[in-house]
């Protein structure tokens, strides 16, 4: 074996090392006075009680995900059981990058808070730390635990079998690798959606009562839902977003990975003696080893003077992260490719042109944060105009946001598209592959400044709860104001990067389902691509009611609260906030089940019922519908957002000065909750959506294959199983039930309690 294959999961080991000694670091920074420390308590245990319930759902779950991949490893000729394994330690590894994320988040808060006191340079550099060590520990758990699993799975498929690494043995290896991939999809998809519903229906529910009814501040200590609200903050924006970009992370490596194996060489050796065969396969996680090295040297150029500009120093950060990336990957793609030219389904290409294409990936990553800075940042251009529009009422403010998301798609899909074209053009489908894994190299850096996003906004939560002085309040809102716009930029290289990373997972479905086109002119797969198209608006429609009852409970306790307790508007009287925590809750983890039981079992009925080509078809419309959806609703929930925080701290409109309290500013508050599930419930989980679909079809691909390239003529033993499947008579009755199985179901869990 190679010895270079261990300098990946080592690399992923120092980063881990890094996020102890950072957290460490952290952790002993001045937390504050006893008020300070005790709210930031409240937070941390209603962070904590909700990821133990999500969990505890979540490991039922993985037993009875893990029994039915245990069968078909059993079963299949290109799989093992082993792949059960691979799913667990995905499974666990996800939950535990989110967990990090938001153990530290919950730490760094009050100290930010703590840090304002003195200055708003200490204030950054203990946030920033506080979402480095979220960055850094995603990233050395996901090249770790793939660079470790594809070491031993390697030795045990193919070297044990003196197989090589563009036969059937090294198939294997791969497919039961991709397990530690739906793990981790599948993990980040019931967090995204359970920690979307639980943060979201916590802030609609603040916002309503206590801005519009009450006309409190948002953070005011006398709001019941203010901890459920600061709560949700790190379950959904810290946790949430940890787990998705993590499982974006691996899926783009192992995407690669996969189409890597199918590369030939034309006039040379394919590889070097030094990587015996693994040159193509061995590239993206050398890559991803890379960004983490690259993304510490953009985190440690982080930094602001007082009075200084916060959104540039984090931008320089990133730049520097970005190029730091492209240099390494010139010299990775020089050292590890060989001479010559390469092959892959038609396509010629040599060393060159794969790092042409890892460029491209960088430039449409950047592009993408650049973009949606625009569309949803105070002052631009798209923000003003849902400002000028709050001033007529709630429903042009409504109506212009919806207009600006609608809008926001054009600029992002025509970058993508041309990322697509140009990256195939230079490396065909293993370019638009390596395409994803540029850009995700420097997953660390850009996870590091989203999560920074969450930790400002606790900051100046528990200062305002805390009433500590105008000056910290003041810089905690810079943070903050910041912070919004950093969490749209990071939605936005979440969604570039689940596109690309779909559309690779994608074409490794094809090379692994042995079918080489999608004729959409079959009606059969012209109707799967309609029934994928209108997934992601069933997924989103869920997901979006789900926030509405959660919200409509949670007004009705924050009025209740208003109404009952003595002395709660005077300040003598203690909200009972555990209880908001706790509706908040118990509608995430009854409402997470059933959005994530369709993204995961749709795609196993269409390909044993219909076949892969069918299947295909599904994968298409939602990974284009999806993306779509992703963009729109993210980018107006960003855009309706900042729009309301222009109002209270004062904004022009029609020649006259408006401010916090102010009828139009009341019309934004409006836009702001319509946007709130947008933005950080349904619009993100459409990354996910398309990736664990993707990972899903890729999985059971061997199973469904077929053979003869475009003739379609299937193997006896794919076909014989794909027809017992669909004529078995539990299956033909559970088709036929599965709708009233299904609303009973749902019924059952709304009345949860």
């Amino acid at each position: 074996m190679t010895p270079y294959l261990y300098a990946v999961p080592a690399l992923g080991l120092f980063a881990l090392i890094y996020t102890w000694l950072r957290a460490g670091w952290v952790a002993k920074q001045d937390a504050g006075d006893a008020r300070m420390t005790t709210i930031a308590g409240y937070i941390a245990d209603g962070a904590i009680a909700f990821l133990k319930a999500e969990y505890k759902v979540l490991a039922l779950f993985g037993v009875i995900a893990g029994c039915f991949l245990f069968y078909l490893g059993y079963t299949g000729e290109k799989s093992s059981p082993v792949i059960v394994i691979a799913f667990l330690i995905g499974a666990v590894f996800s939950a535990l990058a989110g967990y990090i994320g938001m153990k530290i988040a919950t730490k760094a808060n009050v100290r930010t808070a703590q840090a304002a006191k003195t200055s708003l340079s200490k204030a950054l550099n203990v946030s920033f730390s506080g979402g480095s060590v979220m960055g850094m520990g995603v990233a050395g758990l996901a090249v770790l635990g793939l660079g470790s699993l594809f070491i031993v799975f390697y030795q045990i498929f193919v070297l044990n079998v003196g197989g090589n690494a563009a036969g059937i043995d090294m198939e294997r290896a791969l497919e039961v690798l991709t397990g530690f991939s739906l793990g981790a999809e599948s993990i980040a998809l019931f967090a995204r959606v359970g920690g979307g519903i639980y943060t979201k229906a916590a802030d609609v529910g603040a916002d309503l009562v206590g801005k519009v009814e009450a006309g409190i501040p948002e953070d005011d200590p006398r709001n019941p839902a203010t901890i459920a609200d600061n709560v949700g903050d790190n379950v959904g924006d810290v946790a949430g977003m940890g787990a998705d970009l993590f499982g974006s992370y691996v899926a783009t490596i192992l995407a690669t990975m996969v189409l890597g194996r199918e590369m030939t060489s034309i006039g040379a050796p394919l590889m070097r003696d030094n990587f015996n065969g693994l040159s193509a396969i061995f590239l993206p996680m050398a890559i991803a080893g890379m960004g983490i090295l690259a993304s510490l040297i953009g985190i440690l150029c982080v930094r602001v003077k007082e009075g200084g500009n916060v959104q540039g120093a984090l931008n320089l950060g990133n730049y520097i992260s970005v190029a730091v990336s492209a240099v390494g990957a010139y010299l990775l793609i020089k050292w590890i490719l060989p001479a010559g030219d390469f092959e892959i389904r038609g396509q010629i290409f040599d060393g060159m042109h794969v790092f042409y294409a890892v460029v491209v990936g960088l430039i449409v990553g950047t592009l993408m944060s650049i973009i949606t800075e625009y569309y949803t940042a105070m002052g631009k251009g798209p923000v003003m105009s849902i400002v000028q529009q709050s001033s007529t009422g709630h429903a042009t403010t409504v109506i212009g946001g919806l207009a600006v998301g609608m809008h926001s798609t054009v600029l992002p899909i025509l970058v993508l598209a041309a990322g697509i074209v140009m990256s195939f053009k230079f490396a065909g489908l293993y370019g638009v592959a390596i395409a994803a894994a540029g850009m995700m190299a420097t997953t660390a850096m850009q996870l590091a400044i989203d999560a920074f996003g969450p930790i400002a906004d606790n900051a100046g939560g528990i200062a305002e709860m805390s009433e500590l002085p105008k000056e910290v309040r003041e810089r905690t809102d810079i943070l903050d104001a910041v912070g919004n716009t950093t969490a749209a930029t990071g939605k936005g290289f979440a969604i570039a990067s689940a596109a690309l990373t779909s559309l690779a997972l994608f074409a490794a479905f094809m090379g692994t389902a042995h079918i080489t086109s999608i004729d959409i002119s079959d009606a059969n797969v012209l109707a799967g691509l309609f029934v994928g198209a209108m997934i992601p608006f069933v997924f989103s429609a869920l997901a979006i009611s789900a926030v509405g009852r959660a919200a409509m409970a949670m007004v009705q306790e924050v009025r209740r609260q208003f109404r009952e307790i003595p002395g709660i508007m005077q300040g003598t009287g203690r909200p009972e906030y555990e209880k908001c925590v706790a509706i908040s809750t118990q509608a995430a983890i009854r409402e997470m089940i059933l959005p994530g039981a369709i993204a995961i079992i749709t795609p196993i009925l269409v390909g044993f019922l219909f076949g892969p080509r069918v299947l295909g078809g599904l994968l298409a419309g939602v990974t284009v519908s999806g993306v779509l959806m992703a963009m729109f609703q993210s980018n107006a929930g960003g855009a309706w957002d900042n729009a309301k925080k222009s109002f209270e701290k004062g904004v022009m409109v029609n020649g006259k000065m408006e401010f916090k309290g102010s009828d139009a500013h009341k019309a934004s508050v409006t836009g702001d909750t319509v946007g709130d599930p947008f933005k950080d419930t349904s619009g993100p989980s459409m990354n996910i959506l398309i990736k664990l679909m993707s990972i899903v079809s890729l999985v059971i691909a061997p199973h469904i294959a077929e053979h003869g390239g475009e003739r379609g003529v299937a193997p006896v033993r794919s076909e014989k199983l794909r027809v017992e499947f669909a004529n078995h008579p539990k299956v033909r009755y559970a088709v036929n039930v599965a709708p009233t199985a299904a609303k009973f179901i749902y019924s059952a869990l709304r009345q949860a309690r």
